[in-house]
């Protein structure tokens, strides 16, 4: 694992996510950890109800499972949700509204509790930036 050292105390910035069956695993590379959570109201997320957070492209490593992920793509297809085959879990997807990062399910997070964050903010993807025309 790889530590940074902040304020004298050590932080791992690699993190291990399953989904709930473990047949994939990522490896997530947060040297500040679970930065800016939230949900999205778009209908796909608000039936998920996942809180996610964000990791460049280069920060997300699939370690085992390549072969269990299946992609959902809808509306425009530029977002590409993967999920579990086995267990139906959703691990990341590709944003977006920023195809080079990966949203990836907090929930999915070794250790970490979704319910413990405190204040979740919704990002508004029903009225999404990309579906609004130029004028």
């Amino acid at each position: 694992m790889n530590l940074k050292k902040v304020n004298d105390t050590l932080i791992q910035s690699k993190h291990r996510a399953t989904c709930h069956c473990g047949a994939v695993e990522l490896l997530l590379d947060l040297p500040e950890g679970v930065v800016d959570p939230r949900r999205c109201n778009c209908s796909y997320c608000r039936r998920r109800g996942t809180i996610v957070a964000f990791v460049p492209q280069s920060g997300l490593h699939i370690v085992k499972g390549a072969e269990h992920l299946r992609v959902y793509e809808f509306n425009t297809h530029t977002a590409r949700h993967y999920f579990c085959d086995v267990c139906g879990i959703h691990t990341h997807h590709q944003r977006r509204s920023d195809p080079k990062q990966f949203a990836y399910n907090v929930g999915c997070l070794e250790g970490v509790n979704p319910f413990d964050i405190p204040e979740v903010p919704t990002s508004d993807g029903v009225n999404h930036s990309s579906d609004r025309k130029a004028v």
